[in-house]
Formats: C-alpha cells, structure tokens, sequence
C-alpha cells in the first residue's frame, strides 16, 4: 500500500447522500481478481448511458474534473455490501481522499486498508468544499496526516479525526500483509522451532 503522508490535489463535487457501493462499482464488473482495473467502471451506471457512451452531464464525466484526486460527497457515503472493490475502483481511478458528513463503516474501515483516506467533516463544511469545487474545478486541497488537517489556500482548514492505529498504517503504507510481515523474522523462528519438534514440515 502507498503510504500517504501530505497530499494536495482537486476535488470533484458528488453531492449526493447514500451513495452505495453497487452504485460505486456495480456487481457485473466484480469479476476480475486483482486490485486494478476497476476505475473505468466507476459509478459506471451513472456516467454511461444504456449504449456505453458517456452521460453528458456526470460530474466525472467534465474533463474538467479528469485528474480530480478528492471526491467531496454526500452522508452515509458506501453504505449497502461490504465489497472491498469499492475503494479499489476509486484509488484506480485516482482519488486518494473522499470527504463526506459520514461513512458506512465497512466502507471506511476497507478504505483505510486499502490506501484511500476517508474525512469525516461536519455538513457545513462538506457543503463548502463542494460549493468551492463546483465553482472552481481545480480548486486544491491540501490533507496532512500527519497533523491530521485538511485545507485550502483561501483560509479553509480543518482537523479530522483518525483512529491512531490506521494512521499509523497509513503513514507507513502497511496493509494488513505489511502489517504481518513486520514479524516476518519471528514468524519464520517460530515455524523453524514446529518444524524441528516434528509438527509440520517446512518443505
């Protein structure tokens, strides 16, 4: 996993509440069995039409908005199945950061272990920021982990709330493979100490 730091990038406005996750990446593209791919399929239902073309007016569909790495949106963002592919399809399509009022938790706890860093805000504050990226497409947004801020450059700033833990996982880029191989050397002792009393073999 990247390990994500300090990261400034646009936002894209997806003001909607209860965004779920068949609506972020729909059941008929879960096929695939890598973590890649999945970014052209994202929303697919609302930015194509029943011929595959694309839907004029989907904000993802402004080139405006082609390398917007924040997506500021709506309440309850990821609710409905526990399918990790959500976050998948949306760090392959490049967002790093998604802003909302609240999460479904499955949904925010999948982010975290999987690089894409969900901000709870208050509604007054989201409202802001989507107003702000609607006006101004390439309106930036500067997010320190470290000191776990979100900001402008016109004087918006705010600090959110992250459990120390995944923090720390995300600072680090440690997923929960990482996380295991940090104990890589005492695992292998361990299965050399089974292997030498006879209970399993190594080969």
């Amino acid at each position: 996993m990247e390990k994500f730091t300090t990261f400034t990038g646009s936002a894209a406005p997806l003001m909607r509440a209860n965004i779920d996750t068949d609506q972020i990446i729909p059941k008929q593209f879960l096929k695939r069995i890598e973590r890649t791919g999945y970014g052209e399929f994202l929303f697919y239902d609302w930015s194509r039409n029943v011929d595959g073309s694309k839907v004029a007016d989907f904000i993802l569909n402004d080139e405006r908005y082609a390398s917007a790495s924040i997506l500021i949106a709506g309440s309850n963002f990821g609710c409905g199945s526990s399918r990790e592919h959500a976050p998948w399809s949306m760090t392959d399509r490049g967002f790093r950061v998604v802003v909302a009022p609240s999460f479904a938790g499955i949904f925010y706890n999948n982010s975290l272990k999987n690089g894409l860093l969900p901000i709870v805000l208050d509604q007054a504050d989201v409202e802001y920021l989507g107003a702000k990226a609607a006006a101004d497409p390439g309106h930036q947004l500067t997010v320190s982990l470290e000191n776990r801020t979100i900001a402008d450059s016109v004087g918006f700033s705010r600090v959110f709330e992250i459990d120390d833990f995944r923090r720390y996982c995300m600072l680090n880029g440690l997923d929960d493979i990482g996380l295991t191989l940090q104990n890589e050397t005492a695992i292998s002792n361990y299965e050399a100490r089974q292997a030498a009393a006879g209970r399993f073999s190594l080969g």
